[in-house]
């Protein structure tokens, strides 16, 4: 038989082809026909109420609104390696958000990350943890977004690079990282833990910024929360002994969720100050079952000691910046600035978060209690942060000292910070 190159490769380009055909065919998914906006009084109150409990703990309002935006009206950008990915409007605004969607198309949106047009969600979108959650959870998510005030807002175009920027291409991801199925509880553990796990897990999704990704964006199951990154910050292990010099209890870690702060333990502050802005309007008692189940994924090997009656030698850069309100005997840590001995930041196994904090600070809450840092992005240079975090790491820390500061510090002058 005479070998015909020619047509070998017709045929593997018709095999590739035909490939790729079926790889689309299975990719595409349907559009929902879209409704008329239902009236936010065909809801029922209790099951609106139960919504909002759980947005709360989703954290929806953090991530769906923008910088002095409205309201769940989207806009809000997300760095991630693949480009910048801007939030949707979930407003029931018939145009530009959710109001034309029937529970269906919302319930697809959460079980499977495709809107109702049938496009693919990315997966910034933690849809991997909300396809877990049971069904009246999801309804009541739905009535409580479509009994919003309705705002148009387009958001800008997500800047992806390609060819990410091929939605359908997420059908891959999914189906080689989505693992659907409602959760289940654990028989051996009490009522109050299951209800944690299941709020971590599903509506929280605190795995997503709290667990290591892959080169694909997808969380690493065998690393469940072993620390992670989000927006520039690193979001600690939760699988781990904590930094700091004493072990969190969980009334101290439901204290510090619903207030952003925990005496011994510092203050909230980048993305996880959103977070416990929004848990403070959740339920107590629901607050408090997410920190019976992190607490039981913390280590319990033996608290480090504090540095405490550690000289300290004067430095300027401290003594401007952090020693009115950090230092021992200060009248305001009196009032309850954290000490920095205590700090889990300071205590990190990274400089990124004090990096952060000292650049960003801890932004006012208008109108509510909390703590407040200024941020020293302007006041200082970044040989002078250096030199500070240096010395907080050398003074109020047993741990050794930081490598590549001056990498850090550049990195996060260039990404910002929440």
């Amino acid at each position: 038989m005479t070998f015909r190159p020619g047509l070998t490769g017709s045929i593997v380009v018709g095999g590739i082809l035909a490939i790729g055909v079926v790889c689309v065919a299975l990719a595409w998914k349907p559009s929902i026909e879209p409704v008329t906006p239902p009236q936010a009084a065909s809801f029922d109150a209790d099951r609106v109420a139960r919504g909002a409990a759980l947005a709360a703990v989703g954290d929806c309002a953090v991530c769906h609104t923008a910088k002095s935006g409205q309201p769940f009206a989207g806009g809000r950008p997300l760095s991630t390696p693949f480009g910048v990915i801007y939030a949707t409007n979930i407003t029931p605004d018939a145009e530009t958000g959710i109001g034309a969607w029937s529970e269906e198309a919302f319930a697809r949106s959460m079980r499977e990350g495709v809107n109702r047009t049938g496009q693919y969600l990315y997966p910034a979108f933690p849809y991997p943890h909300f396809t877990h959650a049971t069904d009246q959870d999801v309804e009541a998510l739905y009535a409580f977004l479509m009994t919003r005030t309705p705002v148009s807002a387009k958001s800008p175009p997500n800047s992806i690079v390609f060819p990410l920027n091929i939605r359908r291409l997420v059908a891959g991801w999914n189906l080689l990282f989505l693992r659907t199925g409602e959760w289940r509880p654990d028989p051996s553990q009490s009522a109050e833990w299951n209800r944690g796990a299941y709020l971590v897990e599903t509506i929280g999704h605190c795995g997503a910024c709290h667990t290591p990704l892959n080169a694909l964006g997808a969380e690493e199951g065998s690393r469940a929360f072993a620390g992670g990154e989000a927006e520039g910050w690193d979001a600690p292990a939760l699988r781990a002994t904590p930094p700091g010099p004493g072990p969190w209890s969980v009334e101290t870690l439901t204290n510090y969720l619903r207030t952003g702060f925990a005496p011994g333990h510092g203050a909230a502050a980048g993305p996880m100050r959103g977070v416990t802005d929004e848990l403070a309007r959740a339920p107590v008692e629901d607050v408090r079952a997410i920190a019976v189940y992190i607490a039981s994924l913390m280590s319990k090997s033996p608290s480090r000691t504090a540095p405490a009656g550690r000289a300290i030698a004067y430095d300027a850069v401290y003594e401007g910046a952090c020693a009115g309100c950090h230092a021992p005997g200060s009248s305001l840590r009196q009032l309850g600035a954290p000490s920095l001995a205590a700090s889990a930041v300071v205590n990190a196994p990274s400089p990124r978060d004090a990096i952060q904090t000292i650049l960003r600070g801890i932004p006012w809450r208008e109108g509510r209690a909390g703590p407040f840092m200024p941020g020293f992005a302007d006041e200082l240079s970044d040989q002078q942060v250096a030199h500070l975090v240096g010395y907080l790491r050398a003074n109020f820390s047993h741990s050794p000292a930081w490598p590549d500061v001056e990498k850090e510090i550049r990195r996060a002058r260039e990404q910002g910070g929440s």
